[in-house]
């Protein structure tokens, strides 16, 4: 068969009869007119991104033909010629060493990544489905469809048996009290600090700078002093503690600590994101503010950055770029997570149901910042292109989706919930294994908050993926609203770092997920 079929059409008495043959064209299968599609498209990407080296290659060829055909006297020649415009050329290369002088001394300096760890709570902190349910009835906090809304979300979430709450939420009445809530989060912070001191060879005395976030658990003294006082940090350390800045925080911390490296010469910065559940836990009936109940669970992470040239060949990855959006501004927005009482004047965290579509408008805001940092040519041309098209000519084309896989090899989104992957792996065009990482983290370990893309940078190393020239793009959503990119370049063929959180179970990863 070559994909046309025939049929004739004739007088009956088979005598000089007059045939007209009708050729029918079969369309092509939908799946042979996508890969059509897919190779045209791999092949627009391949012209525009080489089209500089496509150009110049005639151009390389004719030189190199005059250049062959070069002789003695025509160099004789150039030389007398450049004997006598001497002070234009001494000008003009004083000119370019000026310039690349200036170039070298105001070019911002690389930050690199030493190293990273993420806390791996005690198994005797985990909270599998029935112990949690039976806690949450045993308090005698919750109306029956209050406990049956938390049995849903739970068995909806993304979430695995395996995931972690504080030493406070396994006893019954709970240990809500201002030690049981620094217990947390010593154990939280100095859990990963250790591991991460101890895998990079770093001596605490030798940070210069230290960046703490924690949203809802603000003591006195500050979670960045309880760091200085355990580890005996210089006097002259430069500290921050970052409150009430969401999920998010995590991004925000490390641009920070990034604007801080750029002005402080030869140093360490430090940075340890993480969230305290033991005083933030709802007590009462309120569906919207029962869902963090259900969400959120332990974690956090550590984390060694570096200005230092020499620390180029030990460390992981380079700090490429930081797009940060902030809708603040909108009254929506402000609100979609907010930290209020109910009724009752009990405390508690209430989501709103306009929080996906608040997201995905924040999510628009910053890739469109962050796409002519990080997409080919090629992207952004189609992207311009249906834009004017869509202005000028015809209002309802829809907008280009630029192809962010040929940006980045990984992904680390949020893992704040299903529904936030969900959508992004959607609205994005991800495949499943670009968000791999981050329904394993959820699965695994729950809503750390801002520590989250952490464990899915650490995910990505332990399965081996992480490459040389990899790129890996963290985006994380907070309260505000804000939506924080964050992009890296792989140094080196990156191996996962000793007691890593996936250490005791990757072999058990990727599961199947049925919700």
């Amino acid at each position: 068969m070559d994909g046309a079929g025939e049929s004739r059409l004739g007088g009956g008495d088979g005598h000089g009869s007059v045939g007209v043959q009708i050729r029918q064209t079969r369309r092509l299968p939908d799946f042979l007119q996508s890969v059509n599609l897919k190779y045209v498209k791999l092949g627009y990407h391949y012209v525009i991104s080489n089209l500089l080296t496509l150009c110049l290659l005639p151009l390389a060829v004719v030189i190199s033909v005059q250049a062959s055909q070069t002789n003695p006297d025509d160099l004789r020649h150039l030389w007398i010629h450049l004997q006598y415009n001497l002070v234009s050329i001494i000008t003009c290369s004083a000119i370019l060493v000026f310039g690349l002088t200036v170039y070298v001394m105001t070019r911002p300096r690389p930050v690199y990544l030493v190293d990273f760890s993420c806390y791996l709570p005690p198994d005797h902190l985990k909270a599998p489905f029935s112990r949690f349910m039976d806690h949450s009835r045993l308090t005698g906090d919750f109306e029956d469809s209050a406990l049956e809304f938390q049995r849903k979300i739970l068995e909806r979430s993304g979430l695995g048996e395996d995931t972690y709450v504080p030493e406070g939420m396994h006893h019954v009445p709970p240990r809500i009290s201002m030690a049981a809530a620094r217990e947390e989060a010593e154990q939280v912070m100095f859990g990963a600090l250790d591991s991460l001191f101890a895998n990079a060879n770093v001596n605490p005395k030798e940070i210069g700078i230290l960046v703490v976030n924690c949203s809802l658990f603000n003591p006195t003294p500050s979670l960045s002093a309880m760091i200085v006082n355990k580890y005996k940090l210089r006097g002259n350390i430069r500290s921050y503690n970052l409150g009430g800045m969401g999920c998010s925080a995590g991004v925000i911390a490390v641009d920070l600590a990034k604007d801080m490296l750029l002005v402080h010469r030869k140093t360490y910065a430090v940075v340890v994101s993480t969230e305290n559940i033991t005083q933030n836990w709802y007590f009462g009936n309120n569906k919207a503010m029962l869902i963090p109940n259900c969400l959120f669970r332990v974690g956090g992470s550590a984390v060694l950055l570096s200005n230092k040239s020499s620390d180029k060949r030990r460390s992981k990855y380079r700090l490429s770029h930081v797009v940060r959006t902030h809708r603040g501004a909108d009254d929506k927005a402000f609100r979609c997570v907010y930290q209020e009482q109910d009724d009752t004047g009990r405390t508690g965290v209430s989501l709103s149901k306009d929080l996906m579509a608040i997201a995905g408008e924040t999510l628009k805001t910053n890739i469109t910042t962050l796409g002519p940092l990080v997409l080919p040519i090629s992207e952004q041309i189609l992207f311009f292109t249906t834009l004017v098209v869509k202005k000028l000519f015809n209002g309802k084309v829809k907008p280009y989706i630029p192809d962010f896989k040929l940006a980045f090899e990984h992904f680390c989104i949020h893992a704040g919930g299903r529904a936030v992957i969900d959508e992004l792996e959607k609205n994005l065009q991800l495949s499943p294994v670009h968000v791999e990482a981050s329904r394993m983290t959820l699965h695994r370990f729950g809503n750390t908050s801002s520590s989250s893309i952490w464990y899915e940078l650490a995910y990505t190393e332990a399965k081996g993926r992480m490459r040389r020239g990899n790129r890996v793009w963290q985006i994380a959503f907070g309260s505000g609203f804000k939506c924080n990119s964050a992009v890296w370049e792989a140094l080196r063929n990156v191996k996962p770092s000793k007691n890593s959180p996936w250490e005791d179970c990757i072999d058990k990863y990727p599961v199947t997920l049925s919700y």
